[in-house]
């Protein structure tokens, strides 16, 4: 019903940058919030940043003044700018969104996932 497709993923030095994109498409009326998560090796999958339809934001504080979220809601897209990367970064990164279908129905869902390494 809700496909999320992540790109943007890779490897990088410490200090580097990389922007994570996410497009959600599918059988989708409206997107409440949508958000970042990463989960380094371990069953724990941690909030990174979450926007709002109305742009209202939300970080880790592991991430504040170096990770800016963004949303593009007529390409139901979020953006992650990651800035002054740090080996504890390292992580799979997921794509969440939350709304309505079509059907009145409510979604959660999650892309696939998309890697993250930072190492000299």
């Amino acid at each position: 019903q809700v496909q999320l497709v992540e790109s943007g993923g890779g490897s990088v030095q410490p200090g580097g940058s990389l922007r994570l994109s996410c497009a959600a498409s599918g059988n989708i009326f409206s997107i409440n919030s949508m958000g970042w998560y990463r989960q380094a090796p371990g069953p724990e999958r941690d909030l990174v940043a979450t926007i709002s339809s109305n742009g209202s934001t939300n970080y880790a504080d592991s991430v504040k003044g170096r990770f800016t979220i963004s949303r593009d809601n007529a390409k139901s897209a979020i953006y992650l700018q990651m800035n002054s990367l740090k080996p504890e970064d390292t992580a799979v990164y997921y794509c969440n969104a939350d709304g309505f279908l079509l059907t009145g129905y409510d979604f959660d869902n999650w892309g696939q996932g998309t890697q993250v390494t930072v190492s000299s």
